[in-house]
């Protein structure tokens, strides 16, 4: 156990940064905010000044070298997460991940190995997942009352049209004092390895491995574009370690609306998912429980994953969201988007381990 408070740096200063985990560990009573890093220096230090943050580093080996720190946030670009967290765990740190983990299943492997070898923690950014419902799902398919998961369906749609064109047109307004916005990143391949796949379906992919439990065997997907330079709409066929099949997809161009759905329909009961509407039906044992949750206290749980970190390193909590989650999720994306570029070929997730691609090769 840490003694409080937790010394917690933030790497990447953008706007997920900005507006969410770093309100979130200066309104945490014991957490200390020591430093920022960016790969942009000065974008660090606008940071670190709007928020008091004592020091901004551009550069993870001096942040390392100059800091002692129990733990450290990876809000970077995609593209960049696996050597962020990597130096992070090889210098002892618990680290926050935001989504997706890595772009790659074989990173996503060696940072579990790599933080189980260190005897620390990896927490992902994936607040979805702290919903009552969510969690109440993930209890009762846990503890059997269900049987084994036989069919599995998923949609998450969202206008994100604008960050996937590259543009920050409303977002985070009447929000938080936002310092940096999106800008470009989400619209770069290179930085972002892909679209709504990378910056939505990753969400609902959290979901599913958070409540299910399983893993994912094969895969086959189609993606569209629709002129950008990253996949807007996608729709994968998966399926799972225990044999049972599942179709998940979705749009960033479901305009004025959003729909997140995820239903898991098992032997003995299912779980009915309204993640926008806020509510979940749970029908077990010729019984049906429904939950709903109020306005008031969603908003994303936009601070959830950070304080959960706080609290993981302080030894009060339990790792909500692991790495194991992170990795499940970052096979099925690996997975679809090689399909997609196949023309839908199906691609085992096994053979993402045999001289897969990592984002060091290019």
């Amino acid at each position: 156990m840490t003694t409080s408070p937790a010394r917690i740096a933030v790497i990447g200063t953008g706007w997920w940064a900005t507006e969410h985990h770093i309100p979130a560990l200066l309104a945490h009573a014991d957490a200390e905010l020591v430093a920022l890093c960016d790969a942009n220096l000065e974008k660090a230090q606008q940071t670190a000044d709007a928020y008091n943050v004592p020091r901004a580093y551009a550069s993870v080996d001096d942040l390392l070298a100059h800091e002692r720190l129990d733990g450290a946030l990876v809000v970077t670009n995609h593209a960049t997460h696996y050597a962020v967290a990597a130096a992070c765990l090889q210098a002892g740190l618990h680290i926050l991940i935001e989504k997706p983990m890595t772009l790659f299943a074989r990173e996503a492997r060696q940072l579990v190995e790599m933080a189980a070898a260190q005897g620390k923690q990896i927490a992902m950014g994936y607040n979805h997942t702290y919903a009552p419902y969510t969690i109440r799902a993930q209890q009762i398919v846990a503890s059997g009352a269900l049987g084994e998961l036989q069919y599995a369906n998923g949609i998450f749609n969202q206008h994100v049209l604008p960050l996937l064109q590259g543009k920050s047109v409303g977002i985070g307004e009447g929000r938080e004092r936002v310092v940096h916005s999106p800008a470009d990143v989400y619209s770069d391949p290179l930085r972002s390895g892909g679209g709504h796949g990378h910056l939505q379906i990753t969400h609902l992919a959290s979901l599913l491995f958070f409540i299910s439990g399983r893993r994912v065997l094969r895969v086959q997907a189609r993606m569209r574009n629709y002129g950008l330079a990253v996949d807007l709409v996608d729709a994968i066929l998966v399926e799972f370690d225990n044999g049972c099949l599942g179709s998940i997809g979705g749009t960033g161009n479901m305009a004025g609306g959003r729909k997140i759905d995820l239903q898991l329909y098992c032997e003995q009961g299912w779980v009915d998912i309204d993640e926008a509407a806020g509510t979940a039906r749970i029908h077990s044992d010729d019984s049906l429980h429904e939950m709903a949750l109020t306005d008031e206290n969603r908003h994303y749980y936009r601070h959830a994953t950070t304080n959960n970190f706080v609290d993981l390193i302080l030894g009060r909590a339990e790792n909500h969201v692991s790495g194991e989650i992170g990795w499940r999720v970052v096979e099925l994306l690996d997975a679809a988007y090689r399909s997609a570029q196949n023309d839908g070929v199906a691609v085992e997730v096994d053979s993402l381990y045999d001289g897969g691609r990592t984002t060091a090769d290019g």
